[in-house]
């Protein structure tokens, strides 16, 4: 197999920065299956046929219904809001496509295990959108943690900090509405966050959580796009805003370390502050993606006079897809931890095996997501496995 031929739903936001993983992958990383940019599909004609001609795919359609029958589409990309990713995940499995899909992998629990039910009978390939694990500094960080350069972990500490919706006269996009998104900050912002967690420390066992919802309605939005929107003025007609602003949770993991979250959309000042710190016995790592090509570092062992957080530069030959991208102290951007995934995806293909993150992280990342809401509603503790 050398190329794949794609078939997208969805050309926004997430419509834009796989597009361009697809048109770049090829120029970057020629060893690899092609993947093919054959059709385009969104509700709106103008839009998406607009879309269609900037981004360079083949052609356009507003059927995704009619897509996912064509015989020569190999792979469904899913990047359309939360509530239609199950619908199209499971018709397409039964039509033999491959799929990628943008997280979190649907709007429940329930809904995500009958997905990965679905995609396992089909014997098609899955993969679920967790591309902040792509980000060669946060793949370091993995692999000293395999390599037991930091020792036995105690502390995972988690932030993921944005302010787009600090404005109470920013409209009421499809992100606050419950029914369409599923949740707010937390399943949006948060599972990144968990995936991470998972990814890096490993499974966890419990959760206590507490939520928000600051500004309680909003503008009604006369149209969307990404992370803005518009409404005809700030006295227009409101609607409830019926996700969280804000989730913060405490977990402990299965190999005993402790862990902390913290998701918002309204941590003033920050753009987009997705964090972590590790602490373990003999080092820690910190993590902060406004700088994504840097690792901070420290080791107990270094000698006491240098003892101290060191600032790693995430480019050299050594470090994940460096090779492939630019020389030394040369650095990439958002836009490549998409490439990098997509890398994944083709060379999943490559090799005849399930990518990675794929349906069962989404599944167990859902998982997590929805015992926070119980032990929020609860006000108490909850086990993972009993959710």
């Amino acid at each position: 197999m050398d190329k794949i031929n794609i078939g997208m739903i969805g050309y926004k936001f997430m419509g834009k920065a796989h597009s361009h993983a697809y048109r770049d992958l090829p120029l970057f990383f020629p060893n690899t299956v092609r993947p093919e940019m054959k059709v385009i599909c969104g509700r709106n004609a103008k839009g998406v046929a607009e879309a269609a001609k900037q981004f360079g795919w083949e052609e356009y359609t507003t059927d995704w219904k009619a897509l996912i029958k064509r015989e020569d589409i190999d792979l469904i990309d899913i990047n359309a809001p939360s509530d239609v990713h199950k619908e199209i995940t499971i018709a397409a499995a039964k039509a033999g496509k491959h799929i990628f899909c943008e997280k979190p992998l649907a709007l429940t629990l329930e809904d995500s295990r009958e997905m990965l039910k679905v995609v396992e009978a089909a014997g098609v390939k899955h993969m679920v959108g967790f591309n902040y694990r792509f980000a060669p500094a946060v793949m370091l960080a993995k692999k000293l943690i395999e390599e037991g350069k930091l020792g036995d972990i105690y502390h995972y500490r988690a932030w993921f900090l944005q302010d787009w919706l600090v404005d109470p006269n920013f409209p009421l996009a499809w992100r606050l509405q419950k029914e369409i998104a599923g949740s707010g900050s937390h399943g949006d912002l948060g599972a990144h966050l968990i995936d991470l967690a998972h990814y890096l420390i490993g499974d966890m066992t419990e959760v206590i959580g507490m939520s928000e919802t600051f500004i309680k309605e909003r503008p009604i939005a006369t149209n969307t796009t990404g992370l803005s929107a518009n409404s005809s003025n700030a006295q227009a007609e409101k609607g409830k805003v019926t996700v969280d602003d804000a989730t913060l949770f405490m977990t402990r993991f299965a190999n005993g370390a402790l862990g902390s979250f913290e998701a918002t959309r309204y941590g003033t000042g920050h753009r987009c502050t997705n964090s972590f710190e590790i602490n373990g016995s003999k080092g820690s790592v910190i993590f902060d993606f406004e700088r994504m090509n840097e690792l901070q570092v420290y080791f107990t062992d270094d000698h006491e006079d240098v003892q101290g957080f060191r600032r790693v530069l995430a480019t050299d030959p050594a470090h994940a897809f460096a090779e492939n991208w630019w020389p030394p102290g040369h650095t990439i951007g958002y836009e490549h931890t998409f490439i990098h995934e997509m890398v994944e995806l083709m060379e999943a293909f490559k090799e005849n095996r399930q990518p990675v993150p794929n349906f069962h992280d989404g599944v167990k990342c859902q998982q997590v997501l929805e015992a926070v809401d119980q032990s929020i509603e609860k006000r108490q503790w909850v086990s993972i496995s009993e959710v």
